[in-house]
């Protein structure tokens, strides 16, 4: 099992974001998401939430949670998401960073694009580490 662990400062939108995605495609078996931040939020960005629900991915009840030592033992991977000298270390892990727009407050068409480009990368990540797909997922 491999386990991905993005993370952003306030896990509230782009680090959300890339965890669904890889829960909705990613072969349960094979690997899971887990999603973290720095300086957690109270709540996913609204904006977020909407843009997710139009590909039928629900955000809503997912709280925000502090990225811990413990959270990330274990961890395949750390993907960051473009939070600069804020973005987490987790020594021993190896690292990817994403430079993602922050979606917080930007438009519903922003956002969208930013769930787009999520998507993609999680696609990508999924394909170069060579994690199957969920069955039937699109």
């Amino acid at each position: 099992m491999k386990t991905y662990l993005f993370a952003c400062v306030h896990n509230a939108g782009r680090s959300q974001m890339a965890a669904a995605w890889l829960e909705h495609l990613a072969d349960p078996a094979e690997a899971r998401a887990i999603s973290a931040g720095t300086q957690p939020g109270t709540r996913v960005h609204p904006e977020v939430a909407s843009a997710m629900r139009e590909v039928g991915i629900e955000l809503e009840g997912r709280l925000p949670q502090r990225l811990t030592d413990e959270l990330a033992a274990g961890a395949t991977m750390l993907i960051t998401m473009g939070c600069g000298d804020e973005c987490p270390v987790v020594p021993g892990v190896r690292r990817d960073d994403w430079p993602l727009v922050d979606p917080k407050g930007k438009s519903i068409e922003e956002v969208r694009q930013i769930r787009d480009d999520v998507r993609a990368r999680v696609e990508a990540l999924i394909s170069s580490e060579n994690v199957a797909l969920r069955e039937g997922a699109r």
